[in-house]
């Protein structure tokens, strides 16, 4: 086999005259009269080759040889470089000078005809079903494109590595096969031969695992750690996924902040070369809810929620009075109609809404001072209308949506709708990376069906100083739920690409938390009796983080789907559809294990 000396999209003019080994693929194949021309891919780029008859290098059975050739046949050849015909560059391949005369041919293997074609100019390239892609995907891996994605997720990894080894982190492994210890999803459990009847769980996270490292005195701990949730998928969910993981002793929220400040700038920086501006902005967890409706606000949009809760109380208008007579509030978007919104577009916005619990939209068009062109406009007296759009950001023409309900809703719908609305109307700026942190989260979400407590971030999360008092004296679901975590999150165009927290690094507070999330003393000792345990003999106060790799390998490459940029991924319903995963097993790996398989009964109509 012919040895390579040079990968295809290396091959430039200062190899002019000189003779070169290539190994590829075919990636397009053309007879001009004769003369065979190849696109010869690898992962670099394309080289063009030539198989000429007329010339005395090439000899007839070389030529005869190229025609059989097809795409994605695997090839060796070896040739001369030389300076393609005037006239005949191509300046969208960086090798678009050249060409490789060949002398020496091998054909390592053929392909058979693929079930699609890679090529995105193909005909047909568009009308690919994205299940047929996931099948295939070793073909998928080819293209240029994905191709480029991983290289930016290696290059990300690779930036990141160096940082946390020049920070003076150690890296360390942590297992896969560990105790179930649930953080708010489902495990994926692993039954164990040697042990009957017993499960290991894969991790959701290793946080447990690295907080003991803080007490085994590792000080400055980070790991890329893959981990295994089993909950509804989304374009930016995968049942196992990649985090950068990190844990500090003796530090303080701010430290932890600023060092990773220093993480992104650099990444940014070393795979895009793309400057980026730090401090990052800081939003309490508050603020970011009642300005944005969202704990990860994009912050390149720039319309703001208006509180008119009191304006409301003043109108006639008997929905937004007994709204938030019942404890809710109105809030607002406001913004100019540059370009003037159908009815059509009204009269869907409450379809827009409905996923989020709202019962509604109501839209005010305002022309003028005091013009206003609503169904609800007679709600509000002339004095109520200056008193309201003195409140609002545009005092010309504008459109304005309200939306009256529980708080949560409120944001959640108006939340939604500055994106859609932001976006469409030209309210969402262009800069490419917009980063900042998001504090000071409440330490507990109630569960109104379980009429529960469950901890918003992860049940070791230690509560804010100012705080810590009122978590341990207070036992009422009411005055839990008002204690706030120390606890942030780094948003990057609205998405969160990390989160972590102060952890609780004191016993009674742990076992104050457990008692408050509802667990008898028993049952927190069986799920965590070790860690409860390891607390006792001198823990360290220490904190950490864990950073999304695929949402952020997502936003360097530029894609919306964590999909593309993961080697292997699996659907929305969490199967690999080129191994067939998940798949039956052999009765007698099951008898190994223990276990029988019961499906559940359809349920009788």
């Amino acid at each position: 086999m012919l040895k390579r000396d040079l990968y295809c999209g290396e091959v430039g003019e200062n190899h002019l005259g000189k003779e070169v080994t290539l190994c590829g693929w075919v990636d397009r194949w053309r007879d001009h009269g004769g003369v065979i021309f190849i696109d010869l891919r690898d992962k670099t780029g394309i080289s063009q080759v030539v198989f000429d008859p007329a010339d005395k290098a090439s000899s007839p059975e070389i030529v005869l040889q190229a025609a059989e050739l097809r795409g994605e046949h695997v090839v060796a050849v070896k040739g001369k470089v030389r300076n393609r015909p005037a006239g005949m560059e191509n300046a969208k391949i960086a090798t678009g000078k050249i060409e490789v005369l060949i002398t020496t041919l091998e054909v390592l293997n053929q392909a058979k005809t693929l079930p699609y074609p890679l090529h995105d100019d193909s005909p047909s390239a568009g009308q690919v079903d994205e299940m047929l892609r996931l099948k295939y995907r070793y073909l998928e891996l080819r293209r240029p494109a994905l191709q480029h994605n991983l290289d930016i997720r290696h290059r990300f990894l690779k930036s990141a590595r160096e940082f946390y080894w020049n920070e003076r982190f150690t890296e360390v492994e942590t297992p896969i096969l560990y105790k179930s210890t649930p953080e708010g999803a489902r495990d994926y459990l692993v039954p164990s031969r040697v042990h009957p009847g017993q499960f290991y769980a894969l991790p959701q996270s290793p946080q447990t695992l690295k907080q003991l490292c803080m007490i085994g005195g590792m000080d400055r701990y980070f790991q890329v750690a893959r981990c295994f949730r089993d909950e509804d998928l989304r374009a930016d969910r995968q049942p196992e996924f990649t985090q950068i993981d990190v844990e500090m002793s003796f530090i303080e929220e701010e430290e932890i902040c600023t060092l990773h400040e220093k993480l992104m700038k650099k990444v940014v920086k070393d795979v895009l070369g793309v400057e980026v501006t730090t401090p990052f902005p800081r939003l309490s967890y508050d603020d970011a809810m009642n300005q944005y409706g969202s704990d990860k606000p994009d912050l390149r949009n720039s319309l703001k929620l208006i509180d008119l809760t009191e304006q409301g109380k003043k109108s006639t208008f008997q929905v937004f009075q007994s709204a938030i007579e019942r404890g809710g509030i109105l809030k607002a978007i406001c913004f100019e109609e540059k370009e003037a919104l159908t009815r059509k577009d009204l009269d869907t916005l409450p379809q827009q809404v409905a996923p989020f619990g709202a019962k509604g939209v109501s839209w005010i068009r305002i022309k003028a001072p005091g013009d206003w062109q609503a169904p609800q406009a007679k709600f509000f007296s002339d004095d109520l209308k200056k008193e309201m759009e003195s409140k609002l950001p545009i005092k010309g023409p504008c459109m304005i949506f309200m939306v009256c309900d529980t708080p949560k809703v409120v944001h959640n719908a108006l939340g939604h709708l500055r994106l859609e609305y932001g976006s469409k109307l030209g309210y969402q700026s262009k800069e490419q990376f917009n980063f900042l942190w998001v504090r000071d989260f409440p330490l507990f979400e109630y569960d109104a069906r379980e009429k529960r407590l469950y901890a918003a971030h992860h049940p070791f999360t230690a509560p804010l100083g100012s705080d810590t008092e009122k978590f341990l004296k207070e036992t009422s679901v009411e005055a839990l739920s008002k204690v706030r975590a120390r606890a942030y999150d780094l948003v990057l165009n609205g998405f969160e690409i990390g989160g972590g927290s102060i952890r609780i690094h004191r016993p009674e507070v742990q076992a104050k938390m457990f008692q408050a999330l509802g667990m008898s003393e028993k049952e927190a000792q069986a799920r965590f009796g070790f860690f409860l345990e390891a607390l006792q003999y001198g823990t360290p106060p220490h904190g950490g983080i864990a950073l999304g790799v695929d949402r952020i390998a997502m936003l360097l490459a530029g894609t919306d789907a964590i999909r593309d940029v993961i080697a292997f991924p699996k659907t929305q319903k969490a199967s690999d559809l080129m191994a067939d995963a998940p798949s039956d097993v052999d009765n007698a790996q099951l008898l190994e294990l223990c276990l029988r398989v019961a499906l559940p009964q359809p349920s009788e109509k």
